[in-house]
């Protein structure tokens, strides 16, 4: 069973994105020197779709994109839950999962406008590092870009 262990609204994660972040538990990578260290454990609220169609209600004026911050132990719920997003919100509402995995999962660029693929590696840093291992693609039907490069360089107000 897919849990959340909470939720923000950001504007970093996602270029040009106003975006409901999703902190999915479970993460089965343990990634020295992980930022969220507490999603490795399988706790927090149960992830049904109508908890997931109480928080777009809520914050449906309010963001652009739903992001799905893990969930690599469970992905077929995952995308399924994105594809319920697309059909629950308005034309034009962007997915998007970051997933610790080097390549997508089957069926995966069906159901997301962004992926973020690759394993936190302390040494070389997040999406914001130019040495880091990890990318961020725009989803174009199967056609993904690699858009990584929109995190350099970005000032934090």
């Amino acid at each position: 069973m897919l849990r959340h262990a909470g939720y923000d609204i950001v504007f970093r994660e996602i270029p040009g994105e106003v975006t409901l972040a999703l902190n999915l538990a479970g993460c089965p990578h343990r990634c020295p020197g992980c930022h969220s260290p507490h999603l490795q454990d399988d706790a927090g609220e149960a992830l049904t779709e109508g908890v997931l169609r109480s928080l777009l209600d809520a914050f449906r004026h309010a963001v652009t994109c739903l992001c799905f911050m893990g969930g690599d132990a469970a992905p077929r719920d995952v995308m399924r839950l994105a594809a319920f997003a697309r059909r629950h919100m308005p034309q034009g509402f962007a997915t998007a999962w970051y997933s610790g995995r080097q390549t997508p999962f089957d069926g995966a660029t069906d159901c997301f406008d962004y992926i973020k693929l690759g394993p936190y590696v302390e040494r070389l840093g997040g999406l914001d590092s130019p040495a880091t291992n990890q990318r961020l693609y725009r989803v174009d039907g199967t056609a993904m870009t690699d858009i990584t490069a929109q995190f350099l360089n970005r000032k934090v107000l």
